[in-house]
C-alpha cells in the first residue's frame, strides 16, 4: 500500500482531484482494467468520492476506459496464447467484473473462428509435453483428472472427448458423467 511516508503502515493516502486523475491515468498506463477495477481504486484512494464519477467520464472520453475494447483483447489474447477455452475467458471476465452481454460478445467473437479440438490438442502438448498420454491416460484416475484439467480450463466436452478418444477408450465414460455442462 502507498503511504505518505509515515510509520503507519497500511494507511492508505487521500488523494485530491487532479492527484486522483493522475493515479487513475498511471493505473491504466501499466495495465488494462476494466471500468469497475479503474472505480474501486479510485474510490479506495479518493479524499471525496464525488470526484471519482467524474474522473471515470474523462478517462472514458479520452478512449483509455472502454470495457467492451477490453473484453475483445482479453478474449482474442486468451484465445491465441492457448491457455484457455471459451467458458474460461468468460468466466474471468465476469470475475474482472466486465458486463455479462458485453463478455459474452467479446467471447463469442474471438472464438467464432477458433478450433477448439486443437486447441485441447495443443493444450495437451503444452502440459503433459514430457508423458507418454496413452500409457498414462490408460488409468482410469489420471484421464478423469486430466478431463477435469480440460474442463476447469474452459473447453467443452464436445471438444475434449474426440482428443481423448484416441488416447483411450474410457473416455466415451467421461461422457456419462459429465453434468451441469455449460
Amino acid at each position: 500500500m502507498v503511504t505518505d511516508g509515515n510509520v503507519n503502515k497500511g494507511v492508505v493516502r487521500k488523494l485530491a482531484r487532479e492527484q486522483l486523475k493522475q493515479y487513475g491515468l498511471r493505473l491504466l498506463g501499466s495495465r488494462a482494467l476494466t471500468e469497475v477495477e479503474v472505480r474501486t481504486k479510485l474510490t479506495r484512494r479518493a479524499e471525496d468520492e464525488a470526484d471519482v464519477g467524474a474522473i471515470i467520464e474523462e478517462l472514458r472520453g479520452y478512449g483509455f476506459l472502454n470495457d467492451e475494447r477490453f473484453a475483445e483483447h482479453f478474449a482474442s489474447a486468451r484465445r491465441d496464447s492457448g491457455v484457455a477455452g471459451k467458458q474460461r475467458v468468460l468466466r474471468d471476465l465476469r470475475v474482472r467484473r466486465v458486463a455479462g452481454p458485453v463478455a459474452e460478445e467479446a467471447v463469442k467473437a474471438a472464438y467464432e473462428d477458433a478450433d477448439e479440438v486443437a486447441m485441447v490438442r495443443a493444450w495437451l502438448e503444452r502440459k503433459m509435453r514430457n508423458v507418454d498420454l496413452a500409457e498414462y491416460l490408460s488409468e482410469e484416475k489420471h484421464l478423469a483428472s486430466v478431463y477435469r484439467k480440460l474442463r476447469y480450463a474452459g473447453f467443452a466436452s464436445n471438444a475434449i472427448l474426440p482428443v481423448l478418444r484416441k488416447f483411450s477408450s474410457r473416455a466415451n465414460d467421461l461422457e456419462d458423467s459429465d453434468e451441469g455442462e455449460p
